[in-house]
């Protein structure tokens, strides 16, 4: 009896450390979401998560504007006119409106994980598909298929917010999605150096840059596999495992639209990431062909000054996504509607500023990497604000507004850059004063529980009331909604100062922007 009673003590002591132990490396909160973030850390599942989603991102945006570095010795070949082009960069933005609001709804429902290694995956062929085309209508039809990968983009969001707390989400979504996005700036320095590196070999121009899209076509594979094999949805474990236990609500695709279409943030949003990624993209298109043909530099010389567009990312988005989370801590959701404001109509005056500085090639440069920062800044302020919209609507409401990035880059191809209307500077203007116009709507966003830009929280309105709203009290009783009150709970400091040295999730907010 001894013996046993002594085993039996032993073995409670060992279950009581190891549920003393933390089962995560990072701290966390009462939802397992990182509070914490650690840049240049793979610890599990948190930061292996930051690291698999922005490469994964980042080898996608590779693939899609691998063609525009090289688009001097494309057009020779197939003989490309100034509409083949305008056409192929607006099909390599429009395909992927869709599928960002597909891979939204993939994310709520199968989680991020398998949502972006399959769409990686289905795209990967139309990279390798650069290397047979042989004219004008097959170069169109691979970049718009190849442009569906940039849908990852959003299972890169969701992923972050789910993740990371509240006060971080800011951050790591900037992180996540300006490394990602800096495939658009590296690109323009790989593909002439893949290209040069080909031909010196012996290749001929014809063959060389052909051969040149196997490098973006095996990172993106490769990226896929990593995702797979070491990814997982949630900090808890993966949708399937969660759902099968019953510890995740399996949602219906039903419930994950409605709330999502009838929320009005969701919308302004969505034109308004229009005018600041959707610009980025455009601006990826057009930029090295833009100092090629104005200034009559060398292809290396105008894919080295594009690159520096794009690799701005490396700090501004993240920029962004860290300055939102310093006005929340400050100033609530307020602070972070206001500095988007700010940050995307600086970016839309530099704009047109580039435009008008086309006589000197000194001042272009200075003025786009400007120009950049800003625009760039103003995509991590967005989704500063994205993931406190919905809970439930979470995924397809990132992929609204990711798809309104591709909306807008698409008009505004197809406005100002599209065959010989406007000259491109002239287009670079009006491109400028759309961003400040398509900037003005941040001012109707509004949350009862802390407010908009001009006008304070509703009194007595708190986050738990805003996000059980999109669960009926049959959902509510059975406990689908714990997550959203988790998140609410965890949501204080978005009412400012003032809330967060509240028990209750929002008060009044004693000052803001505006009051400054």
């Amino acid at each position: 009896m001894a013996e046993g009673e002594l085993k039996s003590a032993a073995m409670q002591v060992e279950a009581a450390e190891a549920a003393s132990k933390p089962r995560f490396r990072m701290p966390v909160d009462s939802d397992n979401k990182a509070t914490e973030f650690w840049l240049f850390s793979f610890a599990r599942p948190h930061m292996s998560a930051f690291h698999l989603s922005w490469f994964s991102f980042f080898c996608c945006f590779l693939s899609t504007f691998a063609a525009p570095p090289l688009l001097p010795l494309i057009r020779d070949t197939l003989g490309l006119t100034a509409t083949d082009i305008g056409n192929a960069g607006i099909a390599s933005v429009s395909g992927a409106v869709f599928a960002r609001v597909a891979m939204g709804t993939a994310c709520d429902l199968v989680g991020p994980r398998l949502a972006s290694a399959s769409i990686i995956l289905l795209t990967t062929p139309a990279v390798y598909c650069f290397a047979i085309i042989d004219s004008p209508s097959s170069f169109l039809l691979v970049r718009f298929f190849t442009g569906f990968s940039l849908a990852s983009f959003v299972s890169t969001q969701f992923w972050m917010s789910s993740m990371f707390s509240p006060p971080k989400v800011g951050l790591a979504n900037g992180v996540a999605g300006g490394w990602g996005n800096l495939g658009g700036g590296a690109v323009q320095l790989i593909m002439p150096l893949v290209f040069e590196a080909i031909r010196k070999i012996g290749s001929t121009p014809f063959t060389a840059w052909r051969v040149a899209f196997f490098i973006p076509g095996l990172l993106q594979t490769l990226s896929a596999i990593a995702v797979l094999l070491f990814g997982q949805d949630m900090p808890d474990g993966n949708y399937r495992k969660l759902h099968k236990s019953g510890d995740m609500h399996k949602d219906s695709f039903g419930n994950v639209l409605r709330h999502a279409v009838t929320n009005h943030r969701a919308w302004i949003l969505a034109l308004t990431y229009g005018y600041c990624f959707g610009v980025e993209l455009a601006v990826d298109n057009i930029i090295a062909q833009y100092f090629y043909d104005r200034f009559g530099v060398k292809l290396s010389t105008a894919g080295f000054i594009a690159a520096s567009f794009g690799m701005a990312n490396i700090i501004s988005r993240p920029g962004g996504g860290l300055m939102s989370d310093w006005l929340s801590s400050r100033f609530g959701m307020r602070g972070r509607l206001w500095g988007l404001w700010v940050v995307q109509t600086i970016g839309g005056v530099l704009c047109v500023v580039l435009g008008a500085v086309d006589y000197s090639f000194g001042a272009s440069v200075a003025v786009m990497i400007l120009f950049s920062l800003f625009v760039q800044a103003a995509c991590g302020l967005t989704f500063g604000i994205v993931p406190f919209v919905s809970r439930r609507s979470l995924g397809l409401i990132s992929g609204m507004t990711g798809g309104g990035g591709n909306v807008g880059a698409v008009l505004t191809q197809l406005i100002f850059f599209h065959g010989s209307k406007y000259k491109t500077e002239t287009g670079i203007k009006y491109m400028g004063l759309m961003i400040i116009a398509c900037t003005l709507p941040i001012t109707l966003i509004y949350f009862p529980q802390w407010g908009g830009m001009f006008v304070g929280p509703r009194p007595g309105a708190t986050a738990e009331d805003y996000y059980n709203r999109e669960w009926t009290a049959h959902e509510r009783e059975k406990g689908f909604n714990t997550a959203s009150v988790r998140f609410a709970e965890n949501s204080v400091r978005e009412g400012g100062r003032s809330g967060s040295q509240s028990k209750h999730t929002t008060v009044p907010v004693e000052s803001s922007p505006a009051d400054v």
